[in-house]
């Protein structure tokens, strides 16, 4: 990332050795979030979206922003006519902040990648914008947003190219085989910000929970 706008904050992000160090970076991170992604150019909260009004029926409800950070899908979520929707985080900073945009229904400080608190086939959708990436969670934490997505609704990620390839692709491949998920629709790679040197690209993803 040398000459990267976000030397000291992405790219400490991606380089944090563990969940608690990504939180703390998070936290101290969370003022200036909005703003600086707004500058690089970060389009994963927009596709998302997109992807997800294409997939699931306005109304539909309750849905699970994982990644939530400070809440940019939140609030689009609640203008395009989503009205549950609740936050899941790592970071109590990024949450404080995305409570101050009266976007969410329930607060949820938790990581990715082990079992999470909820019930079976418990949301209408789920989000995951950003959050599958360097530094962050990897294929562990897919298997427990599929087990709490009801039958037919859908699943929305973005996916970084060094994770897909390294062993992403081929979990998803199983899920197929077992029935349980259908990829709706899958992006072309694209860069997620692209005002930062030498990103590495991207996916959407969409998978309709069988």
């Amino acid at each position: 990332m040398s000459g990267s706008r976000h030397d000291g904050a992405l790219g400490a992000v991606y380089d944090a050795k563990d969940a608690g160090e990504v939180a703390a970076l998070y936290d101290r991170w969370s003022e200036t979030y909005d703003q600086e992604m707004a500058l690089a150019g970060y389009r994963h909260p927009s596709i998302c979206l997109a992807l997800l009004s294409r997939h699931l029926p306005r109304g539909a409800s309750p849905l699970l922003d994982a990644g939530a950070g400070t809440g940019l899908i939140g609030e689009w979520l609640g203008i395009m006519g989503y009205p549950h929707v609740e936050a899941l985080d790592i970071s109590e900073g990024m949450l404080a902040k995305a409570a101050g945009k009266g976007a969410y229904r329930a607060f949820h400080r938790l990581a990715l990648g082990g079992p999470l608190p909820f019930a079976d086939d418990h949301f209408a959708g789920i989000v995951s914008a950003g959050v599958f990436t360097s530094g962050h969670v990897g294929v562990e934490g897919l298997d427990e947003l599929i087990r709490i997505c009801r039958p037919g609704g859908a699943v929305v990620l973005t996916v970084k190219n060094t994770l897909w390839d390294g062993g992403f692709s081929a979990r998803i491949a199983d899920l197929e085989g077992q029935g349980l998920v259908a990829r709706a629709e899958e992006t072309e790679p694209y860069v997620s910000m692209p005002g930062e040197a030498g990103t590495v690209p991207s996916r959407g993803l969409v998978l309709r929970r069988m």
